[in-house]
Protein backbone atom coordinates (compact mmCIF):
# COMPACT_ATOMS: atom_id res chain seq x y z
CA UNK A 1 0.00 0.00 0.00
CA UNK A 2 0.99 3.84 -0.75
CA UNK A 3 0.59 6.03 1.62
CA UNK A 4 0.15 9.71 1.61
CA UNK A 5 2.39 11.91 -0.03
CA UNK A 6 2.43 13.94 3.27
CA UNK A 7 4.18 11.62 4.76
CA UNK A 8 7.12 12.34 2.49
CA UNK A 9 7.84 15.69 4.15
CA UNK A 10 8.37 14.50 7.39
CA UNK A 11 11.21 12.32 9.36
CA UNK A 12 10.97 10.42 12.59
CA UNK A 13 10.18 12.20 15.84
CA UNK A 14 13.39 13.88 16.84
CA UNK A 15 13.09 12.38 20.58
CA UNK A 16 11.64 9.16 18.84
CA UNK A 17 15.14 9.01 17.74
CA UNK A 18 17.21 10.10 20.60
CA UNK A 19 15.23 7.97 22.91
CA UNK A 20 16.27 4.73 20.27
CA UNK A 21 19.39 5.56 20.19
CA UNK A 22 20.03 5.95 24.05
CA UNK A 23 18.46 1.90 24.31
CA UNK A 24 20.39 0.58 21.80
CA UNK A 25 23.39 2.29 23.94
CA UNK A 26 22.11 0.64 27.45
CA UNK A 27 21.49 -2.51 25.52
CA UNK A 28 25.44 -2.46 24.53
CA UNK A 29 25.96 -2.31 28.68
CA UNK A 30 27.22 1.85 28.56
CA UNK A 31 25.77 3.19 31.67
CA UNK A 32 23.78 6.27 29.85
CA UNK A 33 22.75 9.59 30.59
CA UNK A 34 20.22 10.97 28.60
CA UNK A 35 20.72 15.30 28.82
CA UNK A 36 18.76 15.08 25.37
CA UNK A 37 15.55 15.40 26.28
CA UNK A 38 13.96 17.89 28.53
CA UNK A 39 11.30 15.92 30.80
CA UNK A 40 11.49 17.20 34.24
CA UNK A 41 12.93 14.50 36.79
CA UNK A 42 11.85 15.77 39.72
CA UNK A 43 8.13 14.08 40.46
CA UNK A 44 4.75 16.27 40.91
CA UNK A 45 4.01 17.56 43.26
CA UNK A 46 2.15 15.86 46.23
CA UNK A 47 -0.99 17.85 46.21
CA UNK A 48 -1.67 17.64 42.77
CA UNK A 49 -1.11 14.09 42.61
CA UNK A 50 -3.60 14.11 45.64
CA UNK A 51 -6.19 16.32 43.59
CA UNK A 52 -6.00 13.88 40.98
CA UNK A 53 -6.67 10.67 43.00
CA UNK A 54 -9.67 12.26 44.67
CA UNK A 55 -10.85 12.81 41.37
CA UNK A 56 -10.14 9.23 39.78
CA UNK A 57 -12.53 8.36 42.59
CA UNK A 58 -15.86 10.56 41.73
CA UNK A 59 -17.57 8.26 38.88
CA UNK A 60 -18.59 10.85 37.23
CA UNK A 61 -15.18 11.54 36.07
CA UNK A 62 -15.49 8.01 34.84
CA UNK A 63 -17.54 9.55 31.96
CA UNK A 64 -16.34 11.49 28.48
CA UNK A 65 -14.98 15.00 29.77
CA UNK A 66 -16.18 18.28 28.41
CA UNK A 67 -15.25 18.64 24.82
CA UNK A 68 -13.50 22.17 25.19
CA UNK A 69 -11.78 21.18 28.95
CA UNK A 70 -14.04 21.46 32.17
CA UNK A 71 -15.36 24.61 33.06
CA UNK A 72 -13.40 24.49 36.51
CA UNK A 73 -10.12 23.85 34.86
CA UNK A 74 -10.90 26.45 32.20
CA UNK A 75 -11.32 28.87 35.00
CA UNK A 76 -8.44 28.20 36.69
CA UNK A 77 -6.09 28.70 33.71
CA UNK A 78 -8.26 32.30 33.05
CA UNK A 79 -7.51 33.23 37.29
CA UNK A 80 -4.02 32.45 36.68
CA UNK A 81 -3.47 34.88 33.57
CA UNK A 82 -5.06 37.59 36.06
CA UNK A 83 -3.24 37.05 38.57
CA UNK A 84 0.61 36.26 36.57
CA UNK A 85 0.26 38.34 33.83
CA UNK A 86 -2.46 40.52 34.57
CA UNK A 87 -4.29 39.52 31.50
CA UNK A 88 -7.90 38.93 31.40
CA UNK A 89 -9.64 35.72 30.00
CA UNK A 90 -13.61 34.54 29.19
CA UNK A 91 -12.73 30.84 30.29
CA UNK A 92 -15.90 30.25 28.10
CA UNK A 93 -14.91 31.92 24.71
CA UNK A 94 -10.72 32.49 25.45
CA UNK A 95 -9.84 29.39 27.11
CA UNK A 96 -9.77 25.77 25.50
CA UNK A 97 -8.42 22.87 27.57
CA UNK A 98 -5.72 20.75 25.33
CA UNK A 99 -4.45 17.07 26.21
CA UNK A 100 -0.63 18.78 26.24
CA UNK A 101 -0.19 22.18 24.10
CA UNK A 102 1.79 19.65 21.29
CA UNK A 103 -2.08 18.76 20.40
CA UNK A 104 -2.83 22.21 20.67
CA UNK A 105 -0.24 23.51 18.41
CA UNK A 106 -0.96 20.56 15.59
CA UNK A 107 -4.19 21.46 15.78
CA UNK A 108 -3.96 25.28 15.48
CA UNK A 109 -2.12 24.70 12.31
CA UNK A 110 -4.65 22.91 10.56
CA UNK A 111 -7.00 25.21 11.39
CA UNK A 112 -5.28 28.05 10.34
CA UNK A 113 -3.52 26.92 7.12
CA UNK A 114 -3.34 24.97 4.46
CA UNK A 115 -2.14 24.52 0.36
CA UNK A 116 -1.16 28.22 -0.91
CA UNK A 117 -0.53 29.56 2.63
CA UNK A 118 2.48 30.29 4.24
CA UNK A 119 3.76 29.29 8.03
CA UNK A 120 6.27 31.55 9.64
CA UNK A 121 8.87 29.26 11.90
CA UNK A 122 11.82 30.23 13.79
CA UNK A 123 14.48 27.69 13.55
CA UNK A 124 16.20 26.68 15.60
CA UNK A 125 12.75 25.28 17.27
CA UNK A 126 10.70 23.08 18.34
CA UNK A 127 10.48 20.66 15.41
CA UNK A 128 6.26 20.40 15.78
CA UNK A 129 5.55 24.32 14.54
CA UNK A 130 7.07 23.11 10.96
CA UNK A 131 6.88 19.51 10.43
CA UNK A 132 2.62 20.30 11.19
CA UNK A 133 2.38 23.07 8.80
CA UNK A 134 4.19 20.80 5.91
CA UNK A 135 1.76 18.05 6.85
CA UNK A 136 -1.09 20.66 6.70
CA UNK A 137 0.64 21.22 2.93
CA UNK A 138 1.58 24.68 3.42
CA UNK A 139 4.76 26.17 3.36
CA UNK A 140 7.64 27.04 5.72
CA UNK A 141 9.19 30.16 5.72
CA UNK A 142 12.40 30.23 8.22
CA UNK A 143 13.20 32.98 9.90
CA UNK A 144 16.70 32.41 11.45
CA UNK A 145 17.43 32.99 15.13
CA UNK A 146 21.30 33.69 15.41
CA UNK A 147 23.40 34.71 18.49
CA UNK A 148 24.18 38.24 16.70
CA UNK A 149 20.37 38.70 16.90
CA UNK A 150 19.80 37.19 20.59
CA UNK A 151 18.25 34.29 19.01
CA UNK A 152 15.20 36.44 18.35
CA UNK A 153 13.73 36.36 14.47
CA UNK A 154 14.17 39.58 12.27
CA UNK A 155 10.36 40.35 11.61
CA UNK A 156 11.56 43.39 9.54
CA UNK A 157 13.39 41.12 6.80
CA UNK A 158 10.20 39.20 6.04
CA UNK A 159 9.57 40.18 2.20
CA UNK A 160 6.13 41.63 1.48
CA UNK A 161 4.92 38.55 -0.82
CA UNK A 162 5.60 36.41 2.26
CA UNK A 163 3.51 38.34 4.39
CA UNK A 164 0.75 38.15 2.19
CA UNK A 165 0.65 34.82 2.25
CA UNK A 166 1.12 33.66 5.76
CA UNK A 167 -1.80 33.18 8.05
CA UNK A 168 0.40 31.72 11.51
CA UNK A 169 3.51 33.46 13.08
CA UNK A 170 5.12 31.60 15.95
CA UNK A 171 7.40 32.63 18.32
CA UNK A 172 8.22 30.36 21.65
CA UNK A 173 10.00 32.95 24.50
CA UNK A 174 11.15 31.16 26.82
CA UNK A 175 13.00 29.68 23.42
CA UNK A 176 13.38 26.04 23.67
CA UNK A 177 16.12 24.57 22.41
CA UNK A 178 18.61 28.09 22.95
CA UNK A 179 17.18 29.31 26.34
CA UNK A 180 16.96 33.04 25.01
CA UNK A 181 13.98 35.56 26.20
CA UNK A 182 12.22 38.24 25.02
CA UNK A 183 11.29 41.60 26.13
CA UNK A 184 8.00 43.15 26.00
CA UNK A 185 8.85 45.71 22.57
CA UNK A 186 9.76 42.64 20.61
CA UNK A 187 5.96 40.95 21.73
CA UNK A 188 4.37 44.25 20.98
CA UNK A 189 6.30 44.20 17.49
CA UNK A 190 5.39 41.02 16.47
CA UNK A 191 1.62 42.26 18.12
CA UNK A 192 1.57 45.25 15.42
CA UNK A 193 3.63 43.31 12.41
CA UNK A 194 0.18 40.65 12.66
CA UNK A 195 -2.10 43.03 12.71
CA UNK A 196 -0.52 45.07 9.82
CA UNK A 197 -0.85 42.06 8.02
CA UNK A 198 -3.84 40.04 9.34
CA UNK A 199 -1.59 37.24 11.00
CA UNK A 200 -2.60 35.05 13.12
CA UNK A 201 -0.11 35.45 16.24
CA UNK A 202 0.66 31.80 18.23
CA UNK A 203 3.23 32.25 21.29
CA UNK A 204 4.37 29.05 22.66
CA UNK A 205 4.67 29.70 26.75
CA UNK A 206 5.57 26.62 28.05
CA UNK A 207 8.66 27.51 29.87
CA UNK A 208 7.14 30.95 31.34
CA UNK A 209 7.73 29.97 35.28
CA UNK A 210 11.16 28.65 35.04
CA UNK A 211 13.10 31.59 34.77
CA UNK A 212 16.57 32.70 37.06
CA UNK A 213 18.08 35.31 38.87
CA UNK A 214 14.80 37.32 39.16
CA UNK A 215 13.49 36.57 35.81
CA UNK A 216 9.81 36.16 34.84
CA UNK A 217 9.01 36.14 30.96
CA UNK A 218 6.14 37.97 30.23
CA UNK A 219 2.63 36.72 28.44
CA UNK A 220 2.24 38.28 24.66
CA UNK A 221 -1.37 38.90 25.99
CA UNK A 222 0.14 41.35 27.72
CA UNK A 223 0.92 43.82 25.14
CA UNK A 224 -2.45 45.59 24.65
CA UNK A 225 -4.77 44.47 22.17
CA UNK A 226 -2.80 41.26 21.02
CA UNK A 227 -5.83 38.90 21.79
CA UNK A 228 -7.06 40.71 18.79
CA UNK A 229 -4.11 38.93 17.09
CA UNK A 230 -2.78 36.38 19.33
CA UNK A 231 -3.28 33.00 20.52
CA UNK A 232 -1.10 31.39 23.71
CA UNK A 233 -0.37 27.96 24.91
CA UNK A 234 0.32 27.52 28.14
CA UNK A 235 1.44 23.85 29.29
CA UNK A 236 1.59 22.03 32.97
CA UNK A 237 4.34 19.91 31.71
CA UNK A 238 7.67 22.03 32.87
CA UNK A 239 6.75 24.33 35.47
CA UNK A 240 4.58 21.50 37.54
CA UNK A 241 6.58 18.30 36.34
CA UNK A 242 3.61 17.13 34.63
CA UNK A 243 4.96 15.88 31.16
CA UNK A 244 3.28 12.44 31.20
CA UNK A 245 0.07 13.70 32.69
CA UNK A 246 -0.71 15.78 29.00
CA UNK A 247 -2.14 18.68 30.11
CA UNK A 248 -2.33 22.44 28.84
CA UNK A 249 -4.76 25.28 27.67
CA UNK A 250 -5.01 27.66 24.65
CA UNK A 251 -5.83 31.41 25.41
CA UNK A 252 -6.73 34.57 23.76
CA UNK A 253 -8.52 35.27 20.22
CA UNK A 254 -11.65 34.29 20.27
CA UNK A 255 -12.72 32.99 16.78
CA UNK A 256 -8.97 31.73 16.84
CA UNK A 257 -10.40 29.58 19.89
CA UNK A 258 -13.23 28.57 17.97
CA UNK A 259 -11.59 27.61 14.84
CA UNK A 260 -8.92 25.69 17.28
CA UNK A 261 -11.71 23.64 19.20
CA UNK A 262 -13.55 22.45 15.81
CA UNK A 263 -10.22 20.97 14.60
CA UNK A 264 -9.61 19.40 17.99
CA UNK A 265 -13.42 18.19 18.93
CA UNK A 266 -13.50 16.71 15.46
CA UNK A 267 -10.08 14.55 16.20
CA UNK A 268 -10.40 13.35 20.00
CA UNK A 269 -12.37 13.73 22.84
CA UNK A 270 -10.77 15.99 25.35
CA UNK A 271 -8.62 14.66 28.61
CA UNK A 272 -9.16 12.87 31.66
CA UNK A 273 -11.37 15.05 33.80
CA UNK A 274 -9.62 14.02 37.27
CA UNK A 275 -6.35 15.17 35.69
CA UNK A 276 -8.06 18.57 34.88
CA UNK A 277 -8.95 19.05 38.30
CA UNK A 278 -5.66 18.35 39.44
CA UNK A 279 -4.41 20.89 36.93
CA UNK A 280 -7.09 23.35 38.77
CA UNK A 281 -5.05 22.40 41.74
CA UNK A 282 -1.72 23.25 40.50
CA UNK A 283 -3.02 26.50 39.33
CA UNK A 284 -3.82 27.83 42.42
CA UNK A 285 -1.34 30.32 44.29
CA UNK A 286 -0.41 27.90 46.99
CA UNK A 287 1.75 25.79 44.40
CA UNK A 288 3.93 28.83 42.97
CA UNK A 289 6.21 27.72 46.16
CA UNK A 290 6.32 24.41 44.20
CA UNK A 291 7.88 25.81 41.21
CA UNK A 292 10.06 27.71 43.05
CA UNK A 293 12.18 25.28 44.62
CA UNK A 294 12.00 23.18 41.16
CA UNK A 295 13.81 26.62 39.65
CA UNK A 296 16.10 26.62 42.48
CA UNK A 297 17.21 23.02 41.84
CA UNK A 298 17.38 23.97 38.08
CA UNK A 299 19.37 27.30 38.84
CA UNK A 300 22.05 25.01 40.96
CA UNK A 301 22.15 22.86 37.93
CA UNK A 302 22.70 25.61 35.37
CA UNK A 303 25.63 26.97 37.09
CA UNK A 304 27.24 23.42 37.78
CA UNK A 305 27.01 22.66 34.56
CA UNK A 306 28.13 25.94 32.90
CA UNK A 307 30.89 25.89 35.53
CA UNK A 308 32.05 22.50 34.57
CA UNK A 309 31.86 23.23 30.33
CA UNK A 310 33.31 26.08 30.93
CA UNK A 311 36.48 24.51 32.66
CA UNK A 312 36.58 22.14 30.05
CA UNK A 313 37.24 24.82 27.13
CA UNK A 314 33.26 24.72 26.02
CA UNK A 315 31.82 28.60 25.47
CA UNK A 316 28.43 27.98 27.52
CA UNK A 317 26.11 30.61 28.33
CA UNK A 318 24.05 30.58 31.68
CA UNK A 319 20.43 31.14 30.44
CA UNK A 320 18.15 33.19 32.35
CA UNK A 321 15.32 30.77 31.55
CA UNK A 322 14.44 27.37 30.81
CA UNK A 323 16.32 24.18 31.74
CA UNK A 324 18.71 24.08 28.87
CA UNK A 325 21.92 25.06 27.93
CA UNK A 326 23.39 25.75 24.16
CA UNK A 327 26.09 24.86 23.63
CA UNK A 328 28.05 26.14 21.13
CA UNK A 329 30.12 22.77 19.61
CA UNK A 330 34.15 22.23 19.32
CA UNK A 331 36.26 23.50 15.99
CA UNK A 332 35.89 21.45 13.37
CA UNK A 333 32.77 19.12 14.28
CA UNK A 334 29.46 19.17 13.32
CA UNK A 335 26.06 19.25 15.99
CA UNK A 336 25.53 15.69 14.86
CA UNK A 337 28.85 14.48 15.09
CA UNK A 338 29.09 16.27 17.94
CA UNK A 339 26.50 13.94 19.69
CA UNK A 340 27.57 11.17 18.39
CA UNK A 341 30.80 11.14 19.62
CA UNK A 342 30.00 12.52 23.02
CA UNK A 343 27.34 8.93 23.13
CA UNK A 344 29.90 6.85 21.42
CA UNK A 345 32.62 7.72 24.07
CA UNK A 346 30.95 8.84 27.03
CA UNK A 347 27.26 7.37 26.81
CA UNK A 348 25.82 10.93 27.08
CA UNK A 349 23.19 11.79 25.23
CA UNK A 350 23.05 15.57 23.91
CA UNK A 351 20.31 17.17 21.07
CA UNK A 352 22.60 18.12 17.98
CA UNK A 353 21.00 21.98 17.23
CA UNK A 354 20.90 21.19 13.75
CA UNK A 355 17.85 19.22 14.48
CA UNK A 356 15.75 21.85 15.64
CA UNK A 357 16.67 23.74 11.88
CA UNK A 358 19.68 24.39 9.69
CA UNK A 359 20.77 27.63 12.29
CA UNK A 360 20.78 25.68 14.92
CA UNK A 361 24.41 23.70 13.28
CA UNK A 362 27.39 24.05 15.56
CA UNK A 363 25.25 24.10 18.41
CA UNK A 364 24.41 21.30 20.91
CA UNK A 365 21.01 21.40 23.20
CA UNK A 366 21.87 20.08 27.30
CA UNK A 367 18.93 19.71 29.22
CA UNK A 368 19.07 19.94 33.36
CA UNK A 369 16.61 17.50 33.83
CA UNK A 370 19.11 15.10 35.75
CA UNK A 371 20.16 14.36 38.84
CA UNK A 372 23.13 16.77 39.92
CA UNK A 373 25.50 13.86 40.59
CA UNK A 374 24.26 13.04 36.93
CA UNK A 375 24.44 16.28 35.52
CA UNK A 376 28.07 16.77 37.40
CA UNK A 377 29.29 13.31 36.00
CA UNK A 378 28.20 13.53 32.39
CA UNK A 379 30.13 17.42 32.04
CA UNK A 380 33.03 15.11 33.56
CA UNK A 381 33.06 12.94 30.64
CA UNK A 382 32.69 15.24 28.23
CA UNK A 383 35.32 17.37 30.19
CA UNK A 384 37.82 14.40 29.89
CA UNK A 385 37.55 13.54 25.71
CA UNK A 386 38.81 17.03 25.65
CA UNK A 387 37.29 17.68 22.71
CA UNK A 388 38.55 21.77 22.60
Amino acid sequence: MKFADRLATVGPYLFFDLDQKAAAARARGVDVINLGIGDPDLPTPGAIVDAMVEGARDPATHRYPDYQGALRFREAVAHFYQRRFGVALDPRQEVLGLIGSKEGISHLTWAAAGPGDVVLVPEPSYPVYAVQARLAGATVFSLPLTAGQGFLPNLAAVPDPVWRRAKLLWINYPNNPTGAVADRAFLADAVDRCRAHDVLLASDQAYSEIGYDGYRAPSVLEVPGAKEVAVEFFSLSKPYRMTGWRLGAAVGRADAIHALSLVKTNTDSGQFTAIQLAGVRALEPDQDQAIQAAVGVYQRRRDLAVSALRAAGFDAAAPRATFYLWVPTPPGLSARDTAALVLDRTGVVLTPGSAYGESGEGYVRLSLTAPDDRIQEACGRIAAMRLV
